[in-house]
């Protein structure tokens, strides 16, 4: 990878990442994808080393630093042969704690943390579900008050949930007023950080087999009456989907990362390959029909990796906390950035991937070689937390949606000034204005690209 551009303190992490990192070879991720064990050792080396903490404040142990390098840190991970399951191993850590940190109390945060940073607890994210997918604000997940008043009782299914196995806390959204009885869907969620007690009554995790990325759990998870107590609560009741928002975002930017970090990863093992391998008296690198699809791969991944941390670095510049602040930053434009990056970084991931395995030939199927291994956990950024599709029509929505209208309404100025006006997403409601719907925006976003 090309490392010109970042910051010292990006390279100083992916140094020292790469150091920690040496300790588990490709042996031990193969080992770990055949048993299904997770990564302990991984955890506590990045633990003792404070990295568990990077992006959470210097006084709760944190490394006091941000999500570009945050993500610097996962896409090391990913690179060094961990792949996707050495980095889904620790990046929940990093990425639901993000709103925790920003909302939670001063007491709450010096509680909680602290021992996330410590490498004693571990959290993971709750927040899909079985019916509702990414309708998020549909979320069935139900947290009531207890009559007393001494905190909820938390009722509902939850799945893809990582490392719930192993996590003792979870960052959960469930919902705390009835839809129907709310001003608008994004209210009446409530987002918690709860205890996960395999033990207590109304808590049972049922680990999901899976196709890659096997030494880390993915669970439904599923809930009946679960009793936590009223402190777990952040920030206020009703908002919490604009509090979890933050986490979401930062997410995508760590995944974006660990993407690069698996297509560097494959390209490394196919150049090496295609330098070793004769073929016909000559390596068969020396051939444009093995050069040109590689070549092509990186540059793919070069272009991913300006997107990627592009994006992160909007993240924490829309900090007011950040030393380098721009208050013209939005979350929207944070929120088209992050989706955008994951997007282009796990399309780029899958192109090296398959690029690699085919270039290898019979080898690259061979797991001795890995890139097998890393085929197999290239589809994880493609679909999760949000697949390609649902990041086209966001970005359709958020981004095209004023030059859509223009091609729809021709000369009609009033329609297109609602648009700016904030009613653009009302014309896409079956009882309102024009029949716009999805098929039709993405079918004009051709057009206007």
């Amino acid at each position: 990878m090309e490392t010109s551009g970042f910051t010292d303190e990006q390279l100083t992490v992916r140094d020292a990442i790469f150091k920690v990192c040496e300790q588990f070879p490709d042996d031990y991720w193969m080992e770990r994808d055949i048993s299904g064990e997770y990564p302990h050792e991984l955890h506590a080396a990045l633990a003792k080393d404070g990295w568990i903490g990077i992006a959470l404040p210097e006084d709760l142990g944190g490394g006091g630093l941000g999500i570009s390098e945050a993500t610097m840190m996962m896409h090391t991970i990913a690179e060094s042969g961990a792949g996707m399951q050495g980095a889904q191993s620790i990046h929940a850590n990093v990425y639901a704690t993000q709103p925790v940190m920003k909302f939670a109390s001063k007491e709450q945060r010096g509680r909680f943390l602290a021992k996330i940073v410590s490498g004693e607890w571990r959290t993971c994210f709750g927040v899909t579900e079985p019916t509702t997918g990414l309708d998020t604000l549909k979320l069935k997940t139900r947290a009531d008050r207890l009559p007393d008043g001494s905190g909820y009782s938390i009722s509902g299914q939850k799945i893809w949930i990582t490392n719930a196995q192993i996590a003792q806390k979870m960052v959960l959204l469930a919902r705390t007023t009835p839809l129907e009885e709310v001003t608008k869907p994004s209210e009446g969620l409530s987002m918690f950080f709860i205890d996960i007690d395999h033990s207590k009554p109304g808590f049972e995790a049922r680990r999901i087999k899976k196709m890659g990325g096997r030494a880390v759990d993915a669970n439904e998870v599923f809930f009946d009456n679960y009793h936590i107590p009223s402190d777990a609560l952040i920030g206020k009741e009703g908002q919490g989907f604009k509090i979890i928002l933050h986490g979401m975002n930062a997410e995508r930017s760590l995944l974006a990362g660990e993407a690069l970090g698996l297509g560097y990863a494959a390209l490394t093992k196919a150049t090496a390959y295609a330098k070793d391998r004769v073929v016909f008296g000559r390596p068969i690198g020396q051939n444009q029909a093995i050069q040109h699809p590689l070549a092509k791969a990186f540059m793919n991944l070069e272009a991913a990796k300006l997107a990627t941390y592009h994006a992160a670095r909007l993240y924490d510049r829309s900090n007011p906390d950040h030393p380098d602040y721009d208050r013209a930053i939005t979350q929207h434009q944070v929120g088209v950035a992050c989706n955008s990056a994951k997007y282009v970084a796990a399309e780029a991931a899958f192109a090296a991937c398959e690029t690699s395995v085919m270039s290898m030939g019979g080898m690259g199927y061979a797991s001795e070689y890995h890139v097998e291994r890393y085929m197999r956990e290239c589809f994880v950024p493609r679909l999760a937390p949000v697949s390609r599709v649902s990041i086209a029509i966001y970005s359709a929505l958020k981004t095209l949606l004023d030059s859509i209208l223009m091609c729809f309404a021709g000369n009609d100025h009033e329609l297109h000034r609602r648009t700016s006006a904030g009613a653009a997403e009302e014309l896409l409601k079956p009882s309102s204005g024009p029949k716009l719907d999805t098929g039709l925006i993405l079918m004009h976003s051709v057009r206007v690209r």
